[in-house]
């Protein structure tokens, strides 16, 4: 490719204080080599008013620091209240709107907007449909092996990006996981979520660690690691890669990606570093390869 691959920061999935969120996007605006950075409440809209108070001040500072500023709207519009928080966002003419239910796509048409993760593009033929409505940037879906990635990148007329790093979201539900666990209902969740930075782990009987819990969102419990395959993605016409947000020293892992866009490091040093950084759970790679999500399959395709 011509242009430069960029580095797009996912929004934050977790339910973080008010304070560390600020700060985190503050640190990103300053200190972290990404071009795109995601921002606002895609899970739970009951958390997005602890937030509201900083967005102003975030989004200065990130397009301060050159960042282009994403504003992400919710996974799944279930309420009078979820809707209204989407429309906030949709009815914003001055912002650039990443849609992740398709009843927001509906609203955006007509206008430049990005496609989320969590809307279902597994084919060329939705990715021109959404095209055709005014997507100019897509973020695929986690779970596409590297042959369907490939088929709608070649197809594709704007920007393509894939998740390369963070937990992988699996799934989101009407119910909420976090307050079940604490014998509370989601009406009165107390916000429990916040307890846990990074998810919270989920076992199986033999306690062996299967999934992590966000809220109502089921994530994996590997850390979703692509570092490896970015060469490949790249040239089979992957234009951007998607860092999640976790409870580590973010600047630090897009520092490893960027070198490694820029041959500075090599996969195997990156994959090192990215060893250091993040020591919570094994690394994985495995719908890119084809096989079991969870598997982490060596070396480059």
């Amino acid at each position: 490719m011509n242009r430069k691959t960029e580095l797009t920061l996912g929004p934050v999935l977790y339910n973080w204080s008010p304070e560390r969120w600020r700060d985190f996007y503050f640190e990103i605006a300053d200190e972290a080599d990404v071009d795109n950075v995601c921002i606002g409440e895609v899970v739970c809209q009951k958390r997005a008013p602890f937030f509201a108070p900083h967005i102003a001040d975030v989004v200065e500072r990130l397009e301060r620091g050159g960042k282009t500023v994403i504003h992400s709207a919710l996974t799944l519009l279930m309420s009078q209240q979820d809707l209204a928080l989407a429309k906030s966002l949709t009815a914003e003419e001055g912002f650039y709107v990443e849609a992740n239910d398709i009843a927001e796509v509906a609203d955006l048409k007509g206008r430049p907007f990005a496609v989320g993760p969590f809307v279902n593009c597994y084919n060329e033929g939705t990715l021109q449909w959404l095209t055709d409505v005014g997507a100019t940037r897509v973020c695929l879906p986690a779970e596409l092996p590297m042959d369907a990635v490939a088929a709608i990148a070649s197809r594709a007329t704007i920007d393509v990006e894939v998740q390369a790093f963070g937990r992988t979201p699996l799934a989101i539900s009407a119910r909420c996981y976090h307050a079940r666990s604490r014998d509370l209902h989601k009406s009165g969740c107390e916000f429990v979520c916040g307890e846990d930075a990074d998810g919270m782990v989920v076992e199986t009987l033999d306690g062996k660690p299967f999934l992590t819990v966000n809220g109502t969102q089921t994530q994996s419990y590997t850390c979703l690691n692509l570092v490896s395959d970015l060469t490949t993605l790249r040239d089979l016409g992957v234009g951007a890669f998607r860092l999640h947000p976790q409870a580590i020293d973010m600047v630090a892992v897009a520092r490893v990606f960027r070198a490694v866009l820029t041959h500075n490091l090599t996969p195997g040093e990156a994959m090192a570093d990215l060893e250091d950084l993040w020591t919570q759970s094994p690394f994985s790679n495995g719908f890119l390869k084809g096989v079991e999500g969870v598997k982490m399959v060596a070396g480059a395709e």
